[in-house]
């Protein structure tokens, strides 16, 4: 099974990802969030095997930044 993470500030593309995947028992949704900070705990905290991350997110930290953060922590994303 692939875990997989959800980071995207728009409540209905992470929804829709979500449906799309859950279709699919290869794939197993073990997080989401809006937030690039909260991205970082997440994948942090639940190590996922794919994180899918918007590149613009608000609050500061990007989606390219959450993955520079994530990257420089040893975590493989």
């Amino acid at each position: 099974m692939i875990r997989v993470a959800i980071v995207d500030d728009h409540d209905l593309m992470r929804e829709g990802l979500r449906a799309l995947l859950e279709k699919d028992p290869a794939f197993q949704i073990v997080g989401e969030t809006g937030d690039g900070q909260e991205a970082i705990r997440l994948v942090t905290n639940l190590r996922p095997d794919v994180v899918l991350m918007d590149v613009y997110l608000p609050g500061g930290i990007g989606g390219l930044d959450a993955t520079d953060q994530v990257k420089i922590d040893n975590i493989m994303i």
